[in-house]
């Protein structure tokens, strides 16, 4: 799992492209990394992938306009994305966007013309398997730099002993004597118009096209059973509180062969003892004496990543905002860096002395320990917006 390419960068198309330029455009993508092109090559079938994720979301005018305004984050979390932030598999991509190829090519058959996968189901594989989702909770600096979890999740996994056929071998199946192999049957009704034609998966086989004659006596002929998975899950830095992530074919395994569903990965900020998050921006309160906003003072701050040493100008006013800039988060989807923000107060005693009092009784009446805000001290409005701005 790693940071995102821009959709349209993946397309090669403007952003001012139009919906049939679009298409075209996914068109030859994937046709040139399109797997029985390049068999046995991961690296063309993740560009493959890639490609009808971007498709997914450009060819949809609200989804566009969505990922127009906020990028990659847009389609994660609350927010949308078709398949949860990308981890889009063959059979959603074959199933979705099959008839943007038509009959007029070699991979016709493949994208609708012929049907083996058009649907579904492809001839001779099993129910594909269900997302699963998970819960990662980060800290601070794990956001911050990106981190490597590894955890084990329950969940169905292809039999050991049958390699996921759920026969119990090879030569236990036998074609489909309902549908006569294709997965499909055809049902001719009369109506007032004429004959009508419909198409409807195979209730004996449901779509597969054979049926298991002996099977596998450990899954009983699911080709799976219930396991677990030490899954390896890297996360990019600067995600976010109840950003989603997803990893393809690690969810659940299909019964008799079918692909895999997903793992979605729910985002979860492990609450920090002195900082807040704020967006890419961390805020820190900090409480100075009297004496130290009088005379100024150098002091350490926590960071995400530490401490900073900061310095206090003698005279110093409560209130005041002090910015180490590249100290906050990075963006999930750009180079950008927030910053850190640290937010004075000048600490008032609750409970004072009788010589404390003495003292302050003095200072009370001292022109120079009176409220004079010079003009052009800008008020706490003003200081948040020059920050911000």
């Amino acid at each position: 799992m790693s940071t995102k390419r821009d959709y349209y960068e993946i397309l090669a198309v403007a952003k001012s492209a139009s919906q049939d330029e679009i298409k075209k455009a996914y068109r030859k993508v994937a046709m040139q990394f399109h797997p029985d092109r390049n068999p046995n090559n991961k690296e063309a079938e993740e560009k493959f992938k890639e490609a009808a994720e971007a498709y997914e979301v450009l060819s949809d005018p609200d989804k566009r306009a969505q990922y127009d305004r906020f990028g990659h984050a847009g389609m994660n979390g609350n927010r949308g994305g078709g398949y949860g932030g990308g981890g889009m598999n063959m059979d959603d991509i074959f199933s979705n966007f099959g008839d943007i190829f038509g009959n007029d090519d070699i991979f016709g058959s493949f994208f609708g013309g012929g049907g083996a996968r058009g649907g579904g189901n492809r001839r001779g594989r099993g129910t594909r398997g269900s997302n699963l989702r998970v819960k990662i909770r980060l800290t601070y600096e794990e956001i911050a730099k990106g981190a490597n979890k590894k955890i084990k999740v329950k969940k169905y996994v292809p039999c050991q002993h049958c390699g996921g056929l759920g026969a119990k071998d090879k030569n236990a199946f036998q074609s489909c004597n309902t549908c006569g192999g294709s997965g499909q049957v055809r049902k001719v009704t009369q109506t007032f118009l004429g004959q009508m034609q419909t198409v409807t998966t195979c209730p004996t086989c449901h779509g597969e096209g054979q049926i298991i004659t002996s099977k596998c006596g450990h899954c009983k002929g699911e080709g799976r059973m219930y396991g677990e998975e030490m899954v390896s899950i890297d996360i990019p830095a600067g995600v976010q509180e109840g950003m989603q992530l997803s990893m393809s074919g690690k969810g659940n395994a299909g019964e008799r062969g079918g692909a895999p569903g997903d793992l979605l990965i729910l985002i979860e900020e492990e609450p920090h003892q002195e900082l807040q998050r704020d967006g890419l921006n961390v805020a820190y309160d900090l409480h100075i004496s009297f004496p130290d906003a009088v005379y100024g003072t150098s002091l350490e701050v926590p960071t995400i990543d530490g401490k900073a040493k900061i310095k206090i100008p003698a005279g110093t006013q409560s209130g005041k905002i002090f910015r180490l800039k590249g100290k906050g988060f990075p963006s999930v989807n750009s180079y950008e860096k927030g910053d850190q923000l640290i937010h004075v107060n000048v600490w008032t005693p609750q409970h004072v002395s009788a010589e404390e009092k003495e003292m302050l009784d003095k200072l009370q009446s001292s022109d120079n320990f009176k409220p004079n805000p010079e003009k052009s001290e800008k008020g706490f409005f003003e200081k948040v917006r020059d920050i911000f701005s």
